[in-house]
């Protein structure tokens, strides 16, 4: 499919083992990330480089690409400033643009046996034509108690989702050789620092709220099983507006100002304080949600990503919130820095890197 026409081939689960930067495309940000690996056995990773390039305003829409050529010359800045020689990138796609189904399937199947079920039953549960869709799977797992078959999940994408992505690549000098979904590499990401947790987590339920600047993405997991997902339309805008707001300041001065933190000295009291508080009820309120759509009555840990993440003691205002042990995840604080990285800012900058971080692991994965 992809291969006929870009020369590449994307995919989802498809293993690959090439050098690869990972690219997450935000609406507030490209963020990109390149890893090399010291020890594959025990995971020890080395962070070589990483960039936040800034998203021109209304470039992106709801993870949705409004404005192919802004956000590619967004893309070619960071990857200059990067300064990489890698053009291999491995991207991923928003979870809104994308279909997953799990399926129950014979074990031990020939390949293009198991592909024909696959499709069929892709068929029965995707609104659209296979023609129109780009189509991958995985077997997960044997199904407990039955042997003799396993789990398979399939991940559907409509093409011109998947297209976008590729074209802004391609325009930024970029070669992109993977198709990831965003929650899938976050989680990749995420399992590098649950060895925090007393044995690793095991039997834990565990929640990954990723707070950016327009969405709450909100991912509960147990055994390093996704069980739950769930979006909310809340994010760091809401602190800029109301910045802005407040001080009589334009959208972009308000950026500008929080991010430089050059405010009034009220800025704490009346504007920061009250929306780390706001936060913290969108979190209990995500929560509720989990509690009444599953059977799970408690979450035993919450850690939060994105650029909110590092507002200082908004983990402490989520905890007393929720009563959750609440932390900022760090996928990186396991592994060795090249010496262009500077700890302190890569500390403040890791909890946005998250998906970036997922991605640029799958230039490890075995053949």
């Amino acid at each position: 499919m992809f291969k006929e026409n870009f020369d590449i081939n994307l995919d989802f689960f498809k293993n690959k083992s090439p050098p690869l930067i990972g690219v997450d495309i935000s609406s507030s940000a490209v963020k990109m990330v390149e890893l090399s690996i010291l020890d594959k056995g025990n995971q020890l990773y080395r962070i070589e480089r990483y960039t936040i390039e800034p998203m021109p305003a209304n470039a992106m829409s709801e993870g949705g690409i409004v404005h192919l050529e802004a956000v590619s010359e967004c893309l070619q800045r960071g990857w200059k400033r990067m300064g990489t020689r890698q053009k291999n990138a491995a991207l991923a796609l928003p979870v809104t643009d994308v279909i997953t189904k799990k399926i129950i399937v014979p074990a031990g199947q020939h390949e293009d046996d198991l592909v024909f079920q696959v499709e069929n039953e892709a068929s029965q549960y995707i609104p659209f034509s296979l023609d129109e869709v780009d189509l991958d799977f995985q077997i997960v797992k044997p199904v407990s108690g039955n042997p003799e078959q396993v789990e398979v999940l399939i991940v559907a994408s409509r093409k011109e989702k998947v297209e976008d992505r590729v074209a802004i690549a391609l325009s930024a000098g970029l070669k992109a050789l993977v198709m990831d979904v965003e929650s899938y590499a976050a989680q990749a990401a995420f399992e590098l620092t649950l060895g925090q947790l007393p044995e690793s987590g095991k039997d834990q339920v565990i929640a990954l709220i990723d707070i950016g600047a327009t969405v709450m993405k909100i991912n509960v997991f147990c055994n390093g099983e996704s069980i739950y997902t769930r979006d909310q339309p809340f994010g760091g805008n809401q602190l800029t507006q109301e910045i802005g707001n407040q001080f009589n300041l334009s959208l972009e001065e308000a950026e500008a100002a929080k991010r430089s933190g050059n405010l009034p000295d009220n800025y704490k009291t009346d504007v920061l304080q009250p929306f780390c508080e706001t936060l913290a009820v969108e979190v209990m309120r995500a929560i509720q949600f989990f509690y009444t759509s599953t059977q799970y009555t408690e979450i035993n840990y919450i850690f939060i990503a994105g650029g909110c993440a590092v507002i200082p003691g908004l983990n402490e205002t989520i905890a007393s919130r929720v009563q959750v042990n609440t932390s900022i995840v760090n996928p990186f604080s396991n592994m060795e820095l090249s010496s262009r990285i500077i700890s302190r800012q890569l500390k403040l900058d890791a909890p946005s890197l998250l998906i970036a971080c997922g991605l640029a692991l799958r230039s490890f994965d075995p053949l």
